[in-house]
């Protein structure tokens, strides 16, 4: 299982699934966080928390924990 938080600057993947606990779940999805959707990651922290994401057009951070509980596939192209 690849999670969000393996994906690395300039790597492209699509939502499988968000899992975790019932309130972070719905933060997530309530940010357009869904299945299917691509999210492109374009930065890093250097210790790895938080990154920051482009998903639906506009530009969110995540913490690594909550990055965690995204389930992705790679886009390559």
């Amino acid at each position: 299982m690849t999670t969000l938080s393996d994906c690395r600057p300039k790597e492209s993947a699509v939502v499988l699934g968000v899992s975790g606990e019932r309130a972070v779940r719905r933060r997530l999805i309530d940010m357009g966080i869904t299945t299917g959707t691509e999210l492109y990651v374009r930065k890093v922290a250097p210790l790895g928390d938080p990154m920051e994401i482009r998903c639906r057009g506009y530009e969110l951070s995540l913490r690594k924990d909550e990055a965690c509980k995204i389930e992705v596939r790679k886009v390559t192209r």
